[in-house]
């Protein structure tokens, strides 16, 4: 969904030509971040699906706390490297663990 700099023509402060291209240009560089976050998520995914054929074919567990806990630690540490709110870096990673360990346990039943 791109936002366009001029879907807030008329509020104030926008009647500058300047912040106008500023905030279109600002958006545009959002819009291509999240297109690449969505491309790494599927990557990651791809990989995911793999680690649980291989879980499934050898009877382990879906879920791997432990792996689950150094991730979590990993994270929150690369989060505030890059300046990032751990808290936030952790319920992201936590989501998306969910979702992987719901995609194992399909893949298990299979």
């Amino acid at each position: 969904m791109t936002d366009s700099a001029n879907s807030f023509s008329g509020a104030p402060g926008t009647d500058d030509e300047s912040v106008r291209a500023e905030l279109g240009r600002l958006r545009d560089s959002i819009d291509n971040i999240d297109a690449a976050v969505i491309h790494m998520l599927a990557e990651r995914f791809k990989c995911t699906q793999q680690v649980g054929h291989l879980k499934a074919a050898h009877k382990l567990p879906p879920a791997d706390p432990a792996r689950e806990a150094r991730q979590i630690t990993r994270l929150r540490e690369l989060a505030e490297n890059a300046k990032l709110d751990p808290a936030f870096a952790e319920k992201f990673l936590n989501f998306i663990i969910a979702e992987v360990i719901r995609h194992h346990e399909t893949i298990a039943r299979a």
